[in-house]
Formats: C-alpha cells, structure tokens, sequence
C-alpha cells in the first residue's frame, strides 16, 4: 500500500501473521516502510511521530486485524516531574559519568549486551547474539544514533541507545549490567530519566518511549513517566483507549 499522510509518499507492506511477542496467544502483524524507500532523520521524525519504531534499517508499527493493545507513548520532558522514587533512583546513580559514543561496534558494549540479552530473553532467539546480530538490531544506515554509556570507576555498566528526532529522543534499547548490588541501583529507570533530562538539556521536547501494553508486565511500565501521551485513532492523546484505561 501508500502512504501519503508523511512529509513524501511511502510504500507499506505488511508482513505475514506471526505469534505476538507480547501477548499469548495472539497472533501479530506489522506494517513495514520499504526497505528501499529513502529515509532520513525528518522522513524518520515523521514516522515515528505516527507511531512507527525502528529495527536496525527496518521501520515497522503493530498492525493486528483483531488487537489494538500496542499503543505508542511519548513523554512531554518539558513538563516531567519526578516521582519519590525517581527521584531516590537518580541520586544513587548520580556519580556516574556519561559519555556519547558513536553507533558503531565496540567490544566492550557488545560484551555486555550479550549477557543482557542471555540472561533477559533466554529461548527468545535474542540469547544467541553475535557481532552481525547486535548492529543489524541497533544501528541503521541513515539515523542519527548515539549509545550513551554510562560507567562507574572505569567499568562500563549500562549503555542506552537512542535516536536523536528532530523534535525530541526515541529511545531504542537499553542494556546494563547485573549483579545483586547493581540491580538495587534501577540502570533501566535510570536510563529513562537520563535521557529525559538529557532531551530537555537540549530543548527537545519528547521522548518516544515505543509501545505500552496495558496487560504486558515489560511494557507497562512506561506509565509511571508521566505526563504520557498516548498514540491511537491517528493522533496523540493524554489517556490511554477507552478500552485499555
């Protein structure tokens, strides 16, 4: 099918039914952007401003004949407020330094992305990463991407990847490292915050967050960033679907 609701027209092709990653029991589809069609960061901005994410060079959204539970957030950093306990997480994280690398392979960090991915998504077909895999997954020919790695005492211990927009970050993936004392410290809630702070720095004015699922524990989360908005009849709102809430 075309597109024409973005800044160029765009092809979409819509992939063959697979089993959801999310939900048992369901059964998923993507719309997928042309892997030939040219993109750059305001073609991207665009995209993801309609509820589009990326996968290395692949531009996809849900697209489900009978489930609409994958709903696009975005959070306003200009309007943010911490929470108590967000607050507590960035003081213990405080001391760590951060530097902007650029997306490209590093041993270091494909070290610890691939005891992340091992030890977080075993019999997913994450746990068997390799050098080919973790670039096709995290970096693109044509997005301004930067890893931000955060370290502590010369050992890096999270990387947070994300997409510079022209209107704010899209946060694409983030691994850290674990242990019983670090996993006290909240890296991933951490990363959010970082990154919100780190938008607002820069005047940008949201952070896209991907896709929040009202019944799925690992993306439900993203509500307690608030103010949210929330993608779904073809614009932003500031509540979820009346069927979702």
């Amino acid at each position: 099918m075309n597109s024409d609701i973005f800044s160029r027209p765009i092809n979409l092709y819509l992939s063959a039914e697979h089993e959801c990653s999310y939900l048992d029991n369901r059964l998923a589809n993507s719309l997928f952007v042309d892997p030939e069609s040219p993109i750059d960061t305001g073609v991207y901005s665009d995209l993801v401003k309609r509820g589009f994410r990326r996968s290395g060079n692949y531009v996809y959204t849900p697209y489900c004949n009978s489930c609409h539970d994958c709903i696009p957030v975005r959070l306003d950093v200009q309007q943010f407020s911490f929470s108590r306990s967000q607050k507590r997480c960035r003081n213990r994280n405080k001391a760590l330094k951060v530097l902007n690398k650029p997306a490209a392979f590093d041993p270091v960090h494909y070290e610890l992305y691939s005891k992340y991915v091992v030890s977080r998504h075993a019999g997913g077909g994450m746990d068997q990463p390799s050098s080919e895999k973790y670039l096709d997954f995290l970096t693109s020919d044509w997005c301004d991407t930067t890893f931000f790695e955060f370290s502590e005492d010369n050992n890096v211990i999270s990387i947070a990847v994300t997409d510079i927009l022209e209107d704010g970050f899209s946060a694409v993936y983030t691994f850290f490292a674990s242990s019983p004392l670090l996993n006290k410290r909240s890296l991933g809630v951490f990363s959010i915050l970082w990154q919100i702070e780190e938008a607002k720095r820069r005047g940008l004015k949201w952070l896209y967050l991907g896709y929040w699922i009202k019944n799925c524990d690992k993306m439900n989360y993203k509500d307690k960033y608030q103010p949210l908005e929330y993608f779904y009849n073809n614009s932003w709102h500031s509540s979820p679907p009346p069927e979702t809430s």
